[in-house]
C-alpha cells in the first residue's frame, strides 16, 4: 500500500455508498453502506481504505496528516449532473415579474428568459466570464458539491459558444471544482434566427459542432427539446450529428409539456433525459427499456412556482437509476444547493433521504461517465469528500436552507472550510 498521506477519523457516519460498480436502482437506492464510527485513509488524491476508526487509526504512521471529523457525517462530494454555471448578469427582474404573476413562457416570448442572458453573455469577455463564475464555484464548494456538469448555451453563436466552453475549461484547469463540459448550442434560437430556424440548426450541426469537437471543448451535447424551442425532428438531427462526432448525449426533455423528449432520448439511447416534469408512463417505460438515466431537477419546479414535479416514485418503481441535480442557472433555478434539492426531493417527490443521496452522488457520477472514479468512498476512487456539520445523514434534507458542509475536499485537498466558524462536536 502506498504511504498514507491523510486520515479522516471520528466520523459518526462514513457514508460510503460502496456497492455494485454501476448506477443504483430500486431498493439499491436506499443502501448507503454506512460505517458507524468510520474513518478513511488517503494516499495523495486517492482513497486507499475505508473502515472503522479503530482499523484506520492502527494504520496511521508518522508523516500522515489526521483530520478529526468531530463525530460528524462524512459523505462523497455531491455530483451535480445538470448546471449552467457560466453566464453574465442575473435575471432578478424576471424573478420579480414572476412573483407578480407573469409565467416563464410569457417572459421568454417578450424577449426575456434565455435570450436575456444570451445578450449579456455575448457582451462579456472570456476573462469576465471566468471571474464571474469563480463566485459560483465557491457556492458549489461551500454546499458540498465537488463535481458539476457544466453547459454552454448562453452564447448561441459560434464564437460565443466557444468562448463559454473555453471559460469552462479554464475553470476546470484551476482544479478547485471538477467541471464536465457539455455543448448546449441548441438551448434556444437566438434573436437573429427567430425566423430562420433551419439555418440555425444547420449552424449548430455544420459549424458549431465541428469547432467544439475539433478543439476538444466538450464531452456531451445537449438539446432543449420542447415544442416551442427545438422540435423532436430538430433535436434528433443535432443529437445524431453530435454522436457521429463522438460526443455523449443528454436531452432537456418534457419540461414544459409532453413534447416527446423522453421518447427521443430512449430512441437515441442518450446518457440522460433531464427535467421530465410532464413525462407520462409510456415515456418512463421507454427510458427504462433504453437504460437512460433520468435527471430530476426539482429546484427549477420550485423556482418557477410550479407544483408539477417529476414522477420520481414511478421512475424508481420502474427500475430507473434516478439522478438529482440543481439545474443552477440565472433564470429558472438560481441555486447551487444540493441539500436544498435533497429536501425538495423528499418533501415534494417523496424520495427517502437515502434515495436522494444516492441520486446526488454515485448515480450522478455514472450519468457523467465518472462512476468508476467518483460518487462513492471506496478504495481506488478519487478522494472527493465532505465533512458535514451534523451527526446523521438525514439531517442534510431535514434541516433545509442550511449550509451543512464544514469542509470540502477535492482530490484529497481542502477546497473549502468553515472550521473555526463552528465548535460543535456531534455525537461525542
Amino acid at each position: 500500500m502506498p504511504t498514507p498521506t491523510l486520515a479522516v477519523v471520528n466520523c459518526s457516519q462514513l457514508v460510503t455508498l460502496a456497492g455494485a460498480r454501476r448506477p443504483r436502482c430500486g431498493a439499491e437506492l436506499r443502501e448507503l453502506a454506512i460505517i458507524e464510527d468510520g474513518a478513511m485513509l488517503l494516499s495523495g488524491d486517492t482513497i486507499e481504505r475505508v473502515g472503522t476508526r479503530a482499523e484506520i487509526e492502527s494504520m496511521v504512521g508518522g508523516g500522515c496528516e489526521v483530520v478529526d471529523a468531530g463525530g460528524r457525517v462524512c459523505l462523497p462530494g455531491f455530483v451535480d449532473a445538470h448546471t449552467h454555471p457560466v453566464f453574465a448578469g442575473t435575471r432578478a427582474d424576471e424573478f420579480e415579474r414572476r412573483a407578480a404573476g407573469a409565467t416563464y413562457q410569457e417572459i421568454a416570448a417578450a424577449g426575456g428568459g434565455i435570450r436575456a442572458t444570451v445578450r449579456r453573455t455575448r457582451e462579456a469577455t472570456e476573462d469576465e466570464l471566468v471571474v464571474a463564475s469563480r463566485r459560483f464555484r465557491e457556492w458549489f464548494l461551500r454546499g458540498g458539491t465537488t463535481t458539476v456538469e457544466a453547459k454552454s448555451g448562453y452564447g448561441l453563436s459560434v464564437d460565443d459558444e466557444l468562448k463559454m466552453l473555453r471559460a469552462i475549461g479554464r475553470l476546470n484547469d484551476e482544479g478547485a471544482l471538477r467541471y464536465v463540459p457539455t455543448f448546449l448550442g441548441a438551448h434556444d434560437f437566438p434573436e437573429e434566427y427567430r425566423a430562420r430556424r433551419e439555418e440555425y440548426v444547420a449552424l449548430v450541426v455544420e459549424e458549431m459542432l465541428p469547432r467544439v469537437v475539433g478543439e476538444g471543448l466538450a464531452e456531451f451535447c445537449d438539446v432543449f427539446c420542447e415544442a416551442r424551442v427545438f422540435t423532436v425532428e430538430e433535436s434528433r438531427r443535432i443529437l445524431a450529428a453530435a454522436r457521429s462526432r463522438g460526443l455523449g448525449l443528454r436531452v432537456h426533455a418534457d419540461q414544459l409539456s409532453l413534447s416527446g423528449g423522453a421518447l427521443l432520448a430512449a430512441e437515441l439511447k442518450t446518457s440522460t433525459a433531464d427535467h421530465l416534469e410532464h413525462t407520462d408512463a409510456a415515456g418512463v417505460a421507454a427510458l427504462k427499456a433504453a437504460d437512460v438515466q433520468p435527471v430530476l431537477l426539482p429546484g427549477s419546479v420550485y423556482a418557477l412556482g410550479s407544483s408539477r414535479y417529476p414522477a420520481a416514485r414511478e421512475m424508481i418503481g420502474a427500475g430507473l437509476a434516478v439522478v438529482l441535480a440543481t439545474d443552477f442557472n440565472p433564470g429558472s433555478s438560481p441555486t447551487p444547493s444540493m441539500t436544498m434539492v435533497l429536501s425538495l426531493a423528499s418533501t415534494q417527490m417523496k424520495m427517502t433521504p437515502a434515495e436522494a443521496i444516492t441520486a446526488a452522488t454515485v448515480n450522478a457520477a455514472y450519468s457523467l461517465g465518472r462512476g468508476r472514479e467518483l460518487g462513492s468512498l471506496e478504495a481506488t476512487k478519487r478522494a472527493d469528500f465532505v465533512i458535514h456539520d451534523c451527526a446523521d445523514y438525514r439531517d442534510l434534507a431535514y434541516f433545509f436552507g442550511v449550509e451543512h458542509a464544514l469542509e470540502t475536499y477535492v482530490g484529497g485537498r481542502l477546497a473549502f472550510s468553515r472550521r473555526g466558524a463552528t465548535k460543535t462536536q456531534h455525537g461525542v
